[in-house]
């Protein structure tokens, strides 16, 4: 069964759903936060037994649609006046059984809350693991998952005419990234994940989202966008027959090819300033590390990009075939278990992977000129949820003002430290001078800096009064060292302090 985005139903399923305080809150609180935890594990029954015995109108969505249990029709009905378990049916969301109403999709209330605002929506998606008690068919949408907000959360909160939300499953990254520009284009290989796409789109009443079918780049030829997003069906699974590919998650080429043609491909379809982002997995093949093989992927453009990939992850071939064996839906222990994760195992030493990275991919066309922006790295720290879209829109503005500032130019300028940076200092017992100095950010990707005591000084002192260059010229002072050779090293560092967000323009 397939969902069917009617406008009128999905209005009137959402009203229903809205007078029912069908709500991510309210449902996690009426089962509590034991149940809670277990749904997120894939696990239903604690919910079940928490809402047993209610006949409520929460109590009744939260078991059909957030967990997919089979309900009343008489329960339905009172649950949802406007729409009744006949509009859920005919909307493809549920099958009707004589007076059972059996789902055939989840629809969860999904919260989030970021630097701005917070937001409430309710996301179709096909029937989970957990309700279809077996492995996912191959045709599966997912609904929102840890990918998928870990995505949303990094796209830069900037307005903008027009994106492309490339891989659009159930539509989440649609919904999120319309909130700043005026139109968004879905596209899919899957007919099946764009007709979610159109039904949450009716269903949270956001207008402006078009869905075309096909893949990558090709339902967009010749257009160009100044916001791309894309979480990819990334997963690197082996080529063979006998080897379950998932729409939502295998893109059907071999390895990482298929990043590396959405990254490769990403330029032609910016406009000048325009943003691309999107989650990845890069393999180290042959010795040649899985970011270096990116900045490969970077430089195979047809139009210069700059770039910044951050590497968050890294799995060695056992680990990352057991991750996505288990997604699937296979139990470990049993043979199909060994025999998947042996054709994951044989496909990477045929290739002579040894490792796989994963992480985050931020790609801009520039305004005019050649790139200036080409940062390859791995952050592995905690970051706090729903901040790293404002932490790069500002570092790309800082990185944008300094590469228009020359040393002297630099030396001239006056900075501010940032209020979520820490100083720590570390002493041996005994000494009175630190062993370590550490400048510690409590935002962006919380990065530790080990620091000397020249670099400690001037960023103590950059308050937003003194140019740098003076600060710089009066610790040279201090620790009787050569004003010019200080300048020379700390400048280069001062740089990045800024671009990493220890140092701010005031």
């Amino acid at each position: 069964m397939s969902p069917v985005p009617d406008a009128r139903l999905c209005g009137s399923l959402a009203d229903d759903l809205r007078e029912a305080g069908f709500t991510a809150s309210a449902v996690r609180e009426a089962w509590g936060a034991l149940a809670d935890d277990a749904v997120g594990r894939g696990l239903r029954s604690p919910a079940e037994r928490a809402l047993a015995g209610r006949a409520d109108p929460l109590a009744v969505l939260a078991l059909l649609l957030a967990l997919g249990v089979a309900q009343p029709r008489s329960a339905v009905d009172a649950a949802l006046p406007r729409t009744g378990a006949t509009g859920l049916a005919h909307l493809g969301l549920v099958a009707l059984d004589g007076d059972a109403v059996v789902p055939a999709a989840l629809v969860r209330p999904q919260a989030y809350a970021d630097s701005r605002d917070e937001r409430a929506w309710w996301i179709a998606s096909d029937l989970d693991e957990a309700a279809l008690r077996g492995p996912l068919p191959e045709d599966h949408v997912l609904g929102v998952g840890g990918a998928s907000l870990t995505l949303a959360a990094l796209v830069v909160p900037t307005p903008a005419e027009r994106a492309l939300d490339l891989g659009a499953g159930c539509g989440i990254q649609s919904l999120r990234v319309r909130r700043d520009v005026d139109a968004v284009v879905a596209t899919d290989v899957s007919e099946r994940a764009l007709r979610f796409t159109r039904l949450n789109a009716l269903l949270n009443g956001v207008e402006h989202i078009e869905t075309r079918r096909g893949s990558l780049y090709e339902p967009v030829a010749g257009e160009t966008f100044d916001r791309i997003v894309s979480n990819p069906p990334f997963v690197i699974t082996p080529r063979l027959d006998a080897v379950p590919a998932y729409e939502y998650r295998d893109g059907g080429l071999e390895g990482d090819a298929l990043v590396a043609s959405v990254i490769s491909g990403a330029g032609r379809h910016l406009r000048p300033g325009g943003i691309a982002q999107l989650l990845g997995n890069w393999e180290t093949r042959d010795g040649t590390p899985g970011l270096e093989r990116a900045a490969q992927w970077v430089a195979a453009s047809d139009v210069a990009v700059d770039a910044w990939i951050v590497e968050r992850e890294r799995l060695d071939p056992l680990a990352y075939a057991a991750l996505w064996v288990r997604d699937g839906g296979t139990v470990a222990g049993t043979d199909e278990y060994e025999r998947l994760i042996t054709a994951w195992l044989d496909d990477f030493a045929r290739r002579g992977v040894t490792e796989i990275g994963f992480g985050y991919v931020l790609l801009r066309r520039p305004e005019s000129g050649s790139p200036t922006l080409s940062r390859y790295e791995t952050v592995t720290t905690p970051v706090a949820e729903g901040v790293l879209g404002g932490h790069f829109a500002a570092a790309l503005a800082a990185h944008d003002r300094l590469a228009d500032l020359d040393d002297d130019a630099l030396s001239a300028t006056v900075f501010v430290v940032a209020g979520d940076v820490t100083e720590a200092r570390h002493h041996l017992p005994g000494s009175e001078s630190p062993s370590v100095i550490e400048l510690r950010q409590g935002a962006g990707f919380a990065r530790v800096v080990e620091v000397d005591p020249a670099l400690a000084g001037v960023v103590g002192a950059c308050d937003g009064d003194l140019p740098v260059g003076v600060l710089i010229d009066a610790v040279a002072e201090l620790l009787d060292a050569d004003a010019a050779a200080l300048r020379a090293d700390l400048l280069p560092r001062i740089r990045e302090l800024v671009m990493t967000g220890f140092l701010a323009f005031p």
